[in-house]
């Protein structure tokens, strides 16, 4: 992209839409982001506690993005475009919010005398390496000052830029936890074709999971989501249980399909368009609400766990450390933890 190949109309200031004193928006044509628009914002804060009523493994998030152009139509975080009064559907998906503040930001926040260095983990609600930070670069300027306060973290991405930042993070690994997951819930092409439409393939995420063990970096792979009905086929799970094995994960975690409001509806929609004879077993199948039933999920993580045992991954005492922690158990009583589907 040439910024300076913009024209007029495509520069305007819009501080009410967001709420911040300035915003920039900004479309263009160049092939690598035709038909996305970026709303460029200074943010006010970047370090984000999470609620305290989540049973999610962590307290504190950096997001430097909202929406995401990985366009997948399950994606839990459509929701959160309503907030900013912008489309959950194809406007999650090609109106992208950019926190250009955000490495210094950060900075300012692990300087405080507030901040107790405690684990901040990114990419659980958008991809922090979603196509946008190709242009924005905003990871290394965030990874820098986490390597320089030695300050723990962990990132979960699709995305496959986060091998530009390699030398960053083994540094950051020299002094801190590091974690990293890839999250790839099956290799079947077709359905990724469909429902991921803007990731890399399957096998090039597995790629990066390859390169990063190699390098020393211990990586795990969330399983996510694995799809009633379309992905969880037990050939289609050995399949992926294998792909995963051999590219060195340390781990795997498998999550079943969860549909928040927001995502239910884009997804629905979606199934409805492509497997219409599907719709009334989805609409049995959570009926209950976002989640799949308990006895469903079980049954899909003792085949992923089996089949993770046959294939010999587990973790390992030097990497199993450098992985985002997996979930707590739910009581029997309340629904199952979810990490976000990018």
């Amino acid at each position: 992209m040439r910024w300076e190949n913009l024209t007029p109309e495509s520069e305007q200031r819009d501080p009410a839409l967001f709420g911040a004193d300035s915003v920039t928006t900004r479309t263009f044509d160049t092939p690598e982001f035709r038909g996305i628009t970026f709303h460029e914002i200074r943010a006010r804060s970047i370090v984000n506690r999470v609620p305290g009523a989540s049973r999610m493994p962590f307290e504190w998030t950096v997001n430097p993005y909202r929406g995401c152009s990985h366009a997948c139509v399950y994606c839990f975080a459509r929701k959160t475009h309503s907030y900013l009064d912008l489309d959950t559907g194809l406007g999650f998906d090609s109106q992208i919010v950019v926190k250009v503040n955000a490495p210094e930001l950060l900075r300012a926040k692990l300087a405080s005398r507030t901040w107790h260095g405690e684990h901040i983990a990114m990419g659980t609600n958008v991809d922090c390496y979603q196509r946008a930070e190709g242009r924005y670069r905003l990871m290394p300027g965030i990874i820098a000052a986490l390597r320089d306060h030695a300050n723990p973290f962990s990132i979960l991405t699709k995305g496959t830029l986060i091998l530009r930042d390699l030398p960053l993070l083994e540094q950051a690994a020299e002094v801190t936890d590091v974690g990293v997951n890839v999250s790839v819930g099956f290799v079947d092409r077709d359905l990724w074709r469909t429902v991921e439409p803007g990731t890399p393939a399957p096998e090039r995420r597995l790629d990066v999971v390859r390169t990063l063990s190699g390098r020393g970096i211990g990586c795990g792979v969330l399983m996510a989501p694995v799809i009633p009905f379309l992905g969880d086929r037990p050939e289609q799970l050995r399949a992926t249980v294998r792909a995963i094995a051999e590219a060195g994960a340390t781990s795997v975690t498998p999550l079943v399909l969860h549909l928040r409001p927001g995502a239910r509806e884009w997804y629905m929609a979606w199934l409805a368009e492509h497997h219409p004879g599907l719709v009334a077993r989805y609409e049995r199948m959570y009926a209950g609400g976002a989640y799949a039933p308990t006895w469903y999920q079980r049954q899909i993580t003792r085949q992923v766990h089996e089949l993770a045992r046959e294939y010999g991954i587990g973790p390992e005492s030097g990497a199993a450390r450098r992985r985002i922690p997996s979930p707590r158990p739910a009581p029997e009583t309340e629904g199952p933890v979810q990490l976000s589907l990018l």
